[in-house]
């Protein structure tokens, strides 16, 4: 049985997704959860490992019980005849969290035939939030909101990141990984300022390379400031090398927002496809 989970965090106090030795991560603080209910630890398979200090509140995971596990799952909640349990793992495992935890499930559900949390996503959706000399400094929002000490000109920033938009090579906006394509296809990146004032990016693609949405954000900045002009941004990507032009902005900013999947009779096609594009990568 696979089972889907939606899973929200703040990201400030882990080091990434990713299950590391002897460090606090998402992914290891799941797991531990899960295992407490479920008797061994299951794996789970992300939609996109995010890094330190990154968060999310639409990230997408799944687990694959085993016989022994399903059987635990079932016998512990089959005394409540109206609780489905499936439905009821999330509650458990917020239980098992604690009080105010900064990792959350949602909802867990059995996963549609053929749902990979990873090679079935057809897009991502991210948000960065960026406080200027005119929104001013929340204290309150300081953990997901990454401040600049300038007045950004918001309608420059959004230019540049429409210039973007379409399938290139990123690698000027990528950090470089042996034998790893950097060619992405930007769906959608805007900027607008929020009700509080501060400036918000929606980006959205099929898929980010490392550091590839803090580099693009960087870059709009440096433009909102003034140092690059609208039509470097586009210039530096197809230059398609790294460059000190603009800086990579902190994580702290970066929130995973959302992600897509195709209809439930396509996820099975989809997962073959990204699966086989990654294995030519």
């Amino acid at each position: 049985m696979r089972i889907r989970l939606d899973i929200a965090y703040d990201g400030t106090h882990f080091r990434g997704w990713a299950r590391q030795p002897g460090l606090r991560t998402v992914q290891g603080t799941l797991e531990h959860a899960l295992g407490r209910i479920l008797g061994d630890e299951p794996r789970l398979v992300v939609a996109g490992r995010t890094d330190a200090g990154v968060h999310a509140r639409g990230q997408v995971a799944h687990l694959d019980l085993d016989d022994a596990q399903r059987e635990r799952l079932f016998t512990q909640t089959r005394r409540d005849a109206a609780s489905d349990p499936v439905e009821r793992l999330a509650h458990r495992v917020r239980g098992a969290l604690g009080a105010y935890p900064d990792v959350t499930l949602h909802r867990t559900s059995v996963a549609p035939d053929g749902f990979d949390a990873r090679f079935s996503a057809v897009w991502r959706r991210y948000e960065y939030r960026v406080a200027d000399l005119v929104s001013g400094y929340d204290p309150l929002e300081r953990a997901r909101t990454t401040t600049v000490r300038a007045s950004l000109d918001v309608e420059a920033m959004d230019a540049a990141a429409r210039s973007l938009i379409g399938l290139h090579d990123f690698a000027a906006y990528c950090k470089p990984r042996e034998e790893a394509t950097t060619i992405r296809t930007l769906l959608e990146f805007d900027w607008h300022r929020a009700d509080d004032g501060v400036l918000v990016a929606n980006i959205r693609a099929d898929a980010f390379c490392h550091s590839m949405v803090r580099a693009l954000v960087g870059a709009c900045v440096a433009v909102g400031e003034g140092r690059l002009s609208v039509a470097d941004a586009a210039t530096l990507r197809d230059a398609g090398e790294r460059t000190s032009a603009f800086k990579v902005l902190a994580a702290r900013g970066l929130t995973l927002a959302e992600v897509g999947y195709p209809a439930d009779e396509l996820l099975a096609t989809r997962a073959q496809q990204t699966r086989a594009r990654r294995e030519k990568e």
